[in-house]
Order: structure tokens, then C-alpha cells, then sequence
């Protein structure tokens, strides 16, 4: 599809298949939004939500993740392959510092005004590097989730998986990298937090549980914000787009 005043460019990054998508006016440096796509899911999905974004002035890299888009495809929903939902999620979480590196040094991205965000999948992973890496200046978590145990604990009961010894290993590295043990290196920095209430999903429970365990030792409550919306499931509406533009509007 082609988009009016938008550059669309299909590339790799530290050998990630992208899309990255910017104004055809460059003014300097580009304010550059990173945006992971969701279990079965793949960039090209993603392209629609990336030119909105990018109609407001941003710069904005879609990454395909292993398994999805160009980098191969799996049965997403053979109980067998549940653990490999945390397998790409550790992996997005391993190639993070390159491709941000890789922004940084050849797509002019600039280095301090820097946003992660993702929906459902792409949100556990945006929420996770956001958590062990201090340059980007501010996450947005569409239907995801920053309490990993939690919403490991609600799969693992949903699917009735038997803790075999491989996703005894998954457990322990969800524990591991789990955000809600690392709420030190995200306080005060902005984060906006949007779900929908009837998410059969990615149950709403644990994210409202990261969002009012986090905002405690915010000082700044005016940079953390959830909204929820009513009898919405696992979808990303118009509202949710607004309020996206309006947040990274005042903190990127």
C-alpha cells in the first residue's frame, strides 16, 4: 500500500526483517517509535498502525519476531509450542540493544527521544526491554502485560500444560526477567498502560496489578496512566490509536 508523504522502506537491522516507516520531511533527528507485533502476528500486519504513527512525525521501525512474518512461521496454537510464546519473547528482549543501536547509528533515530510499545505479545516484550534498558524515553503496553508470572501462572492454567523439564527452564527465565521485580528501573518514567476489560487473551488482572503495585513509587503520577475499556476484548480500537498520539504528544 502506498502512503502519501510517507517513506516506506522494507530492511534488516542486525539481521531482523523490518519495515520502517518515516515523514518524507526530515527536520533533524527523527523522534522514533519501536512497535512489536503480537503472537501470530507479523509486521506487515502492524503497517496500517505504523503509517498513523508515523503521520504524526514519527519515525517508526516494525520488527518481524522468530517464528513470525519473514522470519518463519510454527503451529500457534499446537499445545506443544505454548513455551515458544516466552521463546520469542526472550529472544525480542536478546536482539533489543542491536536494533536500537542499529536505529541509532544508520536511521537517524534520535537516541533520546526513543518509545517502545506493542500490542499483546509485543506488549509483554516492549514492557520487558523497557525494563532492563534505560534509554527509551517512554513505553506505550497496548493489551499486554509487565506481571510475567502472573500471566505465565493464567496460561500455564488455561492450556493445562504439565511442567515438563523444558518449561520448568521457561518458568525460571520468566521469573528472571520478570518486570515487577524490576519496578526500580522503571519508576517515574512514562509509561500508559491500555486494555480492554473483557480480554480473553491476556487476562486484565496482572496488568492492573503491575500498573497499581508500580504507580506506588511513582513520583510523577502524571507519567504513569491505565485506561481500560469496557466490553472490549483483545483488540486495538480507534480510542486506544488517540490516546497512543496524545501521550507520546507530551513525553517523546
Amino acid at each position: 500500500m502506498n502512503y502519501p508523504n510517507i517513506i516506506v522502506k522494507r530492511t534488516e537491522i542486525a539481521g531482523i526483517p523490518s519495515i520502517l516507516m518515516r515523514p518524507k520531511e526530515k527536520q533533524g533527528k527523527y523522534p522514533t517509535v519501536i512497535f512489536y507485533h503480537g503472537w501470530t502476528s507479523n509486521k506487515d500486519a502492524q503497517s496500517f498502525r505504523g503509517f498513523i504513527l508515523a503521520s504524526l512525525g514519527y519515525q517508526v521501525l516494525l520488527p518481524d519476531s522468530i517464528f513470525h512474518g519473514d522470519r518463519g512461521r510454527i503451529d500457534y496454537w499446537a499445545k506443544e509450542n505454548a513455551g515458544v510464546f516466552w521463546e520469542v519473547v526472550f529472544k525480542n528482549l536478546e536482539e533489543s540493544e542491536q536494533l536500537i543501536d542499529g536505529l541509532i547509528r544508520s536511521y537517524d533515530a534520535d537516541e533520546n527521544r526513543i518509545a517502545l510499545s506493542g500490542h499483546s505479545m509485543g506488549g509483554f516484550t516492549s514492557t520487558g526491554i523497557f525494563a532492563i534498558n534505560k534509554l527509551p524515553k517512554t513505553l506505550v503496553v497496548l493489551n499486554g502485560s509487565g506481571s510475567w508470572q502472573k500471566s505465565n501462572d493464567i496460561l500455564v492454567q488455561t492450556l493445562g500444560i504439565e511442567k515438563a523439564e523444558r518449561f520448568i527452564e521457561i518458568d525460571k527465565k520468566v521469573i528472571e526477567l520478570d518486570p515487577m521485580k524490576k519496578l526500580d528501573n522503571l519508576k517515574d518514567r512514562p509509561i500508559l498502560i491500555l486494555h480492554g476489560e473483557d480480554d480473553t487473551v491476556v487476562d486484565i488482572g496482572p496488568q492492573r496489578e503491575f500498573y497499581e503495585t508500580l504507580k506506588k513509587q511513582y513520583i510523577r503520577q502524571d507519567h504513569i496512566m491505565m485506561s481500560t475499556y469496557k466490553q472490549l476484548n483483545h483488540f486495538v480500537t480507534t480510542n486506544m490509536m488517540e490516546e497512543m498520539g496524545s501521550w507520546l504528544e507530551k513525553y517523546l
